[in-house]
């Protein structure tokens, strides 16, 4: 993927001290971030945001349930928060960019030397991107600790999360329980794929995802 030159003059950062600070991270303990580097719209920090995880191997016929749902949340301008680490986390976040859709992107790496990917120029310029990070420039190579630990603040800054797939034991099934524990709205596909998700609390989606494309109360087909 092309890209840009690197975007080290135009990291914002925060401290918990400030008032941009997410207060939804208070979930995370003393493992909340004690500053945010920010590129983009800081203003998104306080959108109302869907988070969106599916483990890297996924069911097919899942694959086209998130897309088909990717493209109602892109009908109906819900923010959308996520690392976009997995294939399918991916592909929503390419069907995202492309529309007028907020979206706030967590590497699980620094941003003061990370190199911009061209599909997120025009999506910056418009003011509805912003790339997030617990990191520092000295952490530019993502491994799997760092993984785990944004996806905690992707979850702690979401007001809902959707998980397309959570294979059973995996460390995104793991991170669904936390999500619970913490409180979280947490909602999944109906069906025996994910079994595990609803034993744990989610709530099933309906077939026009009405609970995912609208505010936080139930909007209607």
């Amino acid at each position: 993927m092309s890209s840009s030159a690197p975007a080290k003059s135009t990291i914002d950062h925060v401290l918990e001290s400030d008032p941009r600070y997410p207060r939804s991270l208070s979930v995370l303990g003393d493992r909340a971030p004690a500053s945010l580097a920010l590129l983009g719209n800081v203003d998104l920090l306080g959108e109302h945001a869907l988070a969106l995880f599916c483990s890297v191997r996924c069911p097919g016929s899942l694959i086209l349930k998130t897309y088909d749902l990717a493209q109602k949340l892109r009908e109906n301008g819900v923010t959308v928060i996520g690392g976009f680490h997995s294939p399918v986390e991916r592909e929503c976040l390419n069907v995202l960019l492309k529309s007028s859709n907020k979206v706030i992107i967590c590497p699980a790496r620094g941003l003061e030397s990370m190199r911009i990917p061209a599909d997120y120029r025009k999506p910056l310029e418009d003011g509805r991107l912003l790339l997030v990070s617990p990191f520092t420039d000295k952490q530019r190579q993502a491994n799997s600790d760092m993984a785990e630990r944004r996806n905690r603040l992707v979850g702690a800054m979401a007001d809902r999360i959707f998980v397309a797939y959570a294979a059973p034991r995996s460390k995104t099934e793991r991170l669904c329980r936390e999500m619970v524990r913490w409180g979280k709205l947490l909602y999944t596909f109906a069906g025996e794929y994910n079994s595990n998700l609803i034993t744990l609390g989610a709530g099933e989606i309906d077939a026009c995802f009405s609970l995912l494309a609208g505010p936080v109360s139930t909007n209607p087909c």
